[in-house]
């Protein structure tokens, strides 16, 4: 059996799970909520990173046993064989990659925002392809996704939507969507079949845990009531249960109107400011540190991350680590892996 020791210190690890069981165990240990609550959140972000390893060890072992067992010239076994070899590595390549996963928050739950850009009905419409195609890239990952809030656009798609993927590791992986996305096609909004280019914005947070939250003066908070204005039941736009939340200082607003509740609405809507207003503190941080290095790059809305072409030719381009897939609709239908992983490698080396 392959030695994991030289993806990550198991060892170490299991050493840690172990201390972390015994403590757990102490009498008195929830005698402090918020310090217990946090090593048993340690304990299973470690568990999550562990298990899987041990049942690919398995799964090895298993492939092994039936290579033995495998006879010259059975060519049914030795197709499942070779199917059940290749599931093991398919599924090593993707444990390998969750080791380029440390930053602070990528075990968090995810915060996806898009929002439209110039274009009209055509960029409202990619606000909707793309968010259908990273619904399709969660549930093929056995994510949750709720959508928080979604404005229509006046004739088709979306001006904006917010939805929560809720699943280990959902911000690592999506954190590299962060950025303009641009689409190129024949418009099928236009009359006369000419060729359109479009945007739109992603956004990505973390959701942050409770102890992780920002303070937030309430009295620095506008927060308004209204009734939902799009499609959601027959419970939707019979009461002012969407809210809407303003951060006065810095003139963040939040809103959502897919729950029922405007209780819950609101509890949703004070989720997502409180990941705008981490990501704020953090982007003033870096712009600190990026004055001190005298390195100053601009972030400008025309600088888009990701092409998508669908006329003349399809190609789905990544001009920062020159990831191409020529087959747009799989792209589209939620096959952004390539894209994650290459831009996961890429990292390290800028």
């Amino acid at each position: 059996m392959p030695s994991w020791e030289v993806i990550f210190d198991l060892a170490s690890v299991e050493k840690e799970i172990g201390n972390l069981e015994a403590e757990s165990a102490r009498p008195g240990f929830w005698d402090d909520p918020d310090t217990a609550q946090k090593a048993m959140q340690r304990l299973g972000d470690l568990k999550a990173k562990v298990d899987p390893w041990h049942n690919l060890e398995n799964q090895l072992r298993d492939v092994a046993e039936l290579a033995e067992l495998v006879g010259e010239g059975d060519e049914a076994e030795g197709e499942q064989l070779r199917a059940e070899l290749a599931a093991a590595v398919k599924k090593f390549e993707q444990l390998e990659l969750t080791t380029l996963l440390g930053g602070e928050h990528d075990v968090s739950n995810a915060i996806v925002e898009i929002n439209a850009g110039a274009g009209g009905t055509e960029a409202c419409d990619w606000v909707g392809m793309l968010l259908r195609m990273y619904l399709r890239w969660a549930e093929n990952h056995g994510y949750q996704t709720e959508v928080a809030s979604a404005l229509e656009g006046d004739s088709a798609g979306l001006k904006n939507v917010t939805v929560f993927v809720r699943g280990h590791n959902a911000y690592g992986y999506l954190h590299s969507e962060n950025g303009v996305h641009r689409l190129v096609r024949i418009s099928p909004f236009d009359a006369n079949k000419r060729r359109h280019t479009t945007f739109a914005s992603v956004s990505v947070l973390p959701e942050l845990t409770e102890s992780e939250q920002v303070e937030i003066n309430q009295d620095e908070l506008r927060i308004d009531t209204y009734r939902a204005s799009s499609a959601g039941g027959q419970h939707v736009n019979k009461t002012d249960s969407a809210v809407r939340i303003t951060h006065i200082p810095t003139g963040i607003v939040v809103s959502c109107q897919n729950e029922r509740s405007q209780h819950r609405n609101r509890d949703v809507a004070m989720s997502v400011l409180q990941a705008r207003l981490w990501d704020v503190s953090r982007r003033e941080a870096q712009a600190k540190m990026t004055e001190l290095r005298g390195d100053v790059r601009l972030i400008e809305w025309g600088s888009q991350i990701r092409s998508y072409v669908f006329q003349p030719y399809t190609l789905v381009k990544d001009h920062r680590t020159g990831v191409e897939i020529g087959d747009v609709q799989r792209v589209m239908d939620g096959d952004i892996d390539p894209f994650i992983q290459g831009y996961l490698r890429w990292i390290p080396s800028n």
